[in-house]
C-alpha cells in the first residue's frame, strides 16, 4: 500500500485530463486512500487547476472528509480557484461545502474575499461580509484587510473606511489598501491626508500609492517629503519605487529632478522610458523626447502604445515629418494594434506637419474615433487654412452622434478665422451656447471671434463683442485689436490698448511692440520711445524669432542672435556662399 500511495500521487500530479483523473478517483475508493491527507492534498491541488473546473465533482469529492478535524483541504481548494483564471469558481466551491455542513474559519474567509476582489464580486463580498459578522470574524485582521481591500478596489471607498475605522489593531496592509483605494478612486487628497496620520511604517506599495497621489496633485513638498524617507532608507530603492519619484516630479513638472532619478538606476522597464519621454513631450520639451527616445532603442526595451503616442506628439509639436513617417513605418513593421490614442497621435502629427492628405487617409482608416481624434483632424485643418473642410468635417462629426466640445468649436473658430469666413464664425459662435451644446464660451473662444473680426475690418463689431466678456480680456485679445488698428491708423485707440495693457501687467512683448510700431508708422517717435522705456522699466523683452528644420530625422532649432549650434561656423559659411551667388 506504501508504494502504491506514491505511484497515485505522481499519476496525480502527471494527470491532464479528466477522463484519467476518474480513473484515480475510483482507485483511490476502492484502495480506502482517497482518506489519506497526502492525497488528499494532492486531489485538492489537482481541482485548483484552470483546466480541472468542474466545480461540483470538486465539491463532492470533499462532501466525504471530516471538515472538524481538518479544514486545510477545504480552504486549500478555495485558495486554488482564486488563485486560478477563473476565481468566481472559489465563491462557488466556498457556497457549495458550506452548504454540505463546512464551517469556514479565518483561513477561509480572506481566500474567499480575494476571489471576490479579482472578478469585483462586490455583491457576493457583501454577503461573505455579513457571514464573518454573524460568525464573530469581523475582529481578526486578516479578514478585516481582506474586506478593506476588497471595498477599495471595486470602488467603495465609503464600505472600506467604515472597515477601516472599525479596526482594533491596524498593520501597514490595513493603511496601504485604504490609501491605495483611494488613489484608485481619484480621492487624492484623502490618499494624502490618511498618509500623512499613520501611525505605522509604510512599506514600498504604500509609498507607491500616494507618490500617485502627489503627482495628481502637484503636492510638490509632501513628494519631495517621501523622496527623503525613500532615501534615508538603508535598503536598495526598488525600480517601482523610482519610478513613481519620476512620475511625481514630471508631473509637478519637474524634469531636472526626473531626469536625475533616471539617469542614477541601475536598470530601467518600460515604466521607467515611459515616464521620461511622455513627461518630457507633455512639458513641452518635444526636442528632448526625442533624442531620449533615439537613446531607448540601443536599450532592447520595446517600445508601446503610449511610448509611440508620445513620440508622434513630439513630432506634431516639432514638425519633424520624417520622424513622424519613421515612427508609423515602425509600427507598421512591427505589427502594433492601432488603439485611438495612437490613431489620433498619427492623424495629429500629419495634420500639424502640413500633410492634410495623409492626415484625412489616416483619419479614415481608423476602426474608430472619439472627439479627441475629431480635434486633432479639425485642429489640423483649421492650422493649415482648409476652412471649408473643417466646417464639412465638423458636420460629419455631428451626423456621426460624436458631441462636439470646447475644444471642437476652438478649431472651428479658428478655423473660420484663418479662411476669413465671418459669417460662418458667427453662427458656429452662437451656436455653442444653444441649448443643445450649451457651452459657455472661454476666452480663447472669444480671442478667435475677436480676431475673426478684427481681420474683417469690423473693428467695432470687435469692441462690443469685448464689452460683452463675462471676464476679463487678455493680451491676445488687446493684439488682435491692435492689429486692426494698425491696419486702420487708428492711433487713438492704441492710446486706450496701452493703459489697458498696464492695467493688466503683462509680461507679452508682442503687444507691446506692435503697439510701438503703430506709433512708430505715424511718425510719433516720442511715444515710440514712451513704450520702449516701458518695456525695460516692466523687463519686458522682445522674444527672439525662431526657426526649426528637420534634417536626417533630427530637429534643429535656432534663434535670432543664437550662436550655439554645434555647426554654427560651417552654416555661415554656407549662407555665405549662397549669399555671395545670389548677388553675383
Amino acid at each position: 500500500m506504501h508504494s502504491s500511495k506514491w505511484a497515485v500521487l505522481d499519476y496525480i500530479r502527471r494527470c491532464n485530463n479528466w477522463r484519467s483523473f476518474k480513473q484515480i478517483h475510483a482507485y483511490l475508493l476502492t484502495t480506502g486512500l482517497v482518506y489519506n491527507d497526502l492525497i488528499v492534498n494532492s486531489v485538492v491541488e489537482y481541482f485548483g487547476r484552470p483546466s480541472a473546473s468542474v466545480v461540483d465533482y470538486a465539491c463532492d469529492f470533499l462532501k466525504h472528509l471530516d471538515w472538524r478535524s481538518n479544514s486545510f483541504p477545504f480552504n486549500t481548494m478555495i485558495s486554488g480557484y482564486t488563485g486560478s483564471e477563473m476565481p468566481k469558481a472559489a465563491v462557488l466551491v466556498y457556497r457549495r461545502i458550506v452548504r454540505d455542513g463546512f464551517m469556514p474559519d479565518t483561513f477561509t474567509f480572506p481566500a474567499v474575499l480575494k476571489s471576490c476582489t479579482k472578478f469585483l464580486g462586490i455583491r457576493e463580498g457583501r454577503q461573505v461580509h455579513s457571514v464573518i459578522v454573524v460568525m464573530g470574524f469581523s475582529c481578526h485582521v486578516y479578514v478585516q484587510n481582506s474586506l478593506v481591500h476588497l471595498y477599495s478596489v471595486c470602488g467603495d471607498c465609503d464600505g472600506a473606511r467604515k472597515v477601516f475605522d472599525e479596526m482594533l489593531v491596524r498593520d501597514v496592509v490595513s493603511w496601504t489598501c485604504l490609501i491605495s483605494g483611494f488613489v484608485r478612486t481619484r480621492l487624492f487628497d484623502e490618499a494624502i491626508a490618511l498618509f500623512l496620520r499613520m501611525d505605522v511604517e509604510p512599506n514600498m506599495a504604500t509609498l507607491v500609492s500616494v507618490l500617485v497621489a502627489c503627482g495628481r496633485k502637484g503636492y510638490l513638498n509632501v513628494g519631495k517629503g517621501i523622496h527623503g524617507v525613500v532615501f534615508k532608507r538603508p535598503m536598495h530603492i526598488p525600480l517601482v519605487v523610482s519610478n513613481a519619484l519620476m512620475d511625481m516630479y514630471v508631473k509637478c513638472e519637474k524634469l531636472c529632478e526626473a531626469k536625475q532619478i533616471f539617469d542614477e538606476l541601475d536598470e530601467r522597464d518600460i515604466v521607467s522610458w515611459t515616464c521620461m519621454i511622455s513627461g518630457l513631450a507633455q512639458c513641452k520639451h518635444p526636442k528632448e523626447a526625442l533624442e531620449l527616445f533615439s537613446n531607448m532603442q540601443p536599450s532592447g526595451v520595446e517600445p508601446d502604445e503610449i511610448i509611440l503616442t508620445a513620440v508622434l506628439s513630439a513630432c506634431a509639436s516639432l514638425g519633424a515629418l520624417d520622424y513622424g513617417r519613421w515612427v508609423h513605418e515602425y509600427i507598421d513593421r512591427r505589427g502594433i494594434k492601432w488603439d485611438i490614442q495612437v490613431g489620433t497621435a498619427m492623424v495629429d502629427m500629419y495634420a500639424k506637419c502640413g500633410c492634410i492628405d495623409i492626415a484625412l487617409r489616416t483619419f479614415n482608416e481608423l476602426p474608430s474615433r472619439n472627439i479627441v481624434t475629431w480635434n486633432a483632424l479639425l485642429g489640423g485643418l483649421a492650422m493649415h487654412g482648409h476652412g471649408h473642410e473643417a466646417l464639412r468635417k465638423f458636420e460629419e462629426m455631428t451626423r456621426s452622434s460624436t458631441r462636439p466640445n470646447e475644444v471642437t468649436f476652438l478649431a472651428i473658430l479658428t478655423a473660420c478665422c484663418h479662411s476669413g469666413l465671418v459669417d460662418e464664425g458667427r453662427r458656429y459662435f452662437q451656436q455653442m451656447t444653444r441649448e443643445s451644446y450649451n457651452i459657455s464660451p472661454r476666452l480663447e473662444h472669444y480671442g478667435c471671434m475677436v480676431d475673426l473680426l478684427c481681420r474683417a475690418g469690423l473693428l467695432d463689431e470687435a469692441q462690443n463683442l469685448i464689452k460683452t466678456m463675462p471676464m476679463v480680456p487678455d493680451v491676445l485679445i488687446w493684439g488682435a485689436i491692435l492689429s486692426a488698428c494698425k491696419i486702420t491708423g487708428n492711433v487713438e485707440l492704441s492710446q486706450e490698448i496701452l493703459d489697458r495693457l498696464l492695467k493688466l501687467e503683462s509680461q507679452d512683448s508682442g503687444a507691446f511692440v506692435l503697439l510701438s510700431n503703430i506709433y512708430a508708422g505715424n511718425k510719433r517717435w516720442a511715444d515710440v520711445t514712451r513704450v520702449r522705456r516701458l518695456m525695460k522699466e516692466k523687463g519686458i523683452k522682445k522674444a527672439p524669432g525662431s526657426s526649426v528644420i528637420e534634417l536626417n530625422g533630427q530637429a534643429h532649432k535656432f534663434l535670432v542672435g543664437d550662436s550655439s549650434h554645434p555647426q554654427n561656423d560651417d552654416i555661415h559659411v554656407v549662407l555665405s556662399l549662397l549669399s555671395n551667388q545670389e548677388f553675383s
